[in-house]
């Protein structure tokens, strides 16, 4: 029904008395808010006295079938002079990281495979440190914020990258702590094992970290003997860049043993054991077997045999251990004390191992006295952190398929 010719408070009321029992079916919205707006300014609502703005409010209420309380809210609007019907849109925030680097951030998760803390650092280093403008947003994200990426669906059609690591709990103790005060030097070794197949015996990792820096070294051998360990040992010597002080293991006969014993003395690097009853003095190595050899050779069988010694030997020189100590962030613990006095570990810094040892105090009084941190830095920085490992991966997939499985 056609109203628009109703512009005076007379037709209104004649209206109301002609259509007692008429009913209306109301316009869109739009269309009942312009109606209203000028139906307002006509008759000049804002001056009639209270009786006739009843009586209109009565004929808004037919032609529109809006509630008492709607009704008193339009009126309100036309009052303030903001009456006018407004598209409703839901309240969002613009997408700050797109699929760009939702993309990139997966390619480094597929590179790394890191908690969020440490590869928050290194998106931070690829902007920052390689220059790399590509991670200009990404470089200041949160950790948390990566989780959320993480959970996306455009993230997970790249494919999944993350799984639960399987805690590996082995009870050492040590006969003495070692105690670094802050110096480098003091080194923690493992042994992981390949598992056996049937009668066939698997590769054994002798994993080396440093306690202080996190600097590590990861060597493959065929057999656990005093042969093998006495070319390890002349070799972590070698490539190790600052002074080794001490060497401390558990009490497996593969490090307790003469022919290791006496090599330490020769290089004047003081050995330790394990002590009983002392489950975590030894959890950083624990942690790194999982983190480091796990994630890099999983938990299959590799035969072991002196070719696939060699191959994997030669990975683990060139690429492995670059990327472990100079391309790898790892978190490092503050101590914090609350007001009770309790002490409380929080891994709030996140670096590579060389680049702590390059912010120690005096850090060059630490190294050898052949090696300076201006041959170092070439290596650090020869190439990103991400271009680093996914070279060093497209090298482990050749390696692999070498191996005589």
């Amino acid at each position: 029904m056609n109203i628009s010719h109703i512009i005076s408070l007379e037709q209104i009321k004649n209206f109301l008395k002609a259509s007692s029992d008429l009913i209306i079916e109301p316009g869109s919205k739009k269309e009942v808010y312009a109606w209203l707006q000028t139906l307002l300014l006509r008759i000049k609502y804002r001056k009639l006295g209270k009786k006739d703005k009843g009586t209109v409010k009565v004929f808004i209420q037919k032609v529109t079938g809006y509630c008492d309380k709607q009704i008193k809210r339009l009126l309100k609007k036309h009052k303030d002079g903001t009456l006018q019907w407004e598209k409703w849109q839901k309240g969002c925030f613009a997408a700050v990281y797109n699929e760009i680097d939702v993309g990139l951030l997966h390619e480094v998760d597929e590179a790394h495979k890191l908690s969020g803390p440490a590869t928050r650092a290194i998106l931070k280093r690829e902007y920052n440190v390689f220059k790399k403008e590509a991670f200009r947003k990404l470089a200041n994200i949160s950790s948390s914020h990566i989780y959320n990426i993480r959970k996306r669906v455009s993230y997970l059609r790249k494919g999944k990258i993350f799984d639960e690591t399987k805690a590996t709990f082995i009870s050492v103790g040590k006969r003495m702590k070692p105690r670094p005060e802050g110096r480098p030097g003091f080194l923690r070794v493992d042994t992981v094992h390949q598992g056996d197949k049937g009668n066939e015996k698997g590769m054994y990792h002798i994993n080396i970290v440093d306690e202080v820096t996190q600097s590590e070294y990861v060597f493959s051998v065929p057999y656990i003997n005093e042969k093998y360990m006495e070319d390890v040992l002349m070799e972590l010597y070698m490539i190790c860049p600052f002074i080794i002080i001490n060497f401390h293991s558990d009490n497996g006969s593969e490090y307790i043993n003469k022919v290791v014993a006496d090599i330490l003395n020769r290089l004047h690097i003081k050995q330790t054991k394990s002590r009983p009853r002392k489950h975590n003095d030894n959890g950083l190595i624990e942690t790194k077997n999982g983190w480091i050899i796990r994630k890099t050779y999983g938990y299959f069988h590799i035969p072991a045999t002196g070719e696939n010694a060699n191959l994997l030997n030669g990975f683990n020189r060139k690429w492995l251990n670059v990327y472990l100590n100079y391309h790898r962030t790892c978190g490092f613990a503050t101590t914090k004390v609350d007001r009770k006095g309790k002490e409380k570990k929080v891994y709030d810094v996140y670096m590579t191992p060389y680049a702590k040892l390059r912010s120690l105090p005096h850090a060059e009084l630490y190294l050898k006295r052949h090696i300076f941190f201006e041959d170092l830095d070439k290596i650090a920085y020869a190439m990103s952190d991400t271009e680093f490992a996914m070279k060093m991966n497209e090298k482990k997939e050749r390696m692999f398929q070498k191996l005589r499985l």
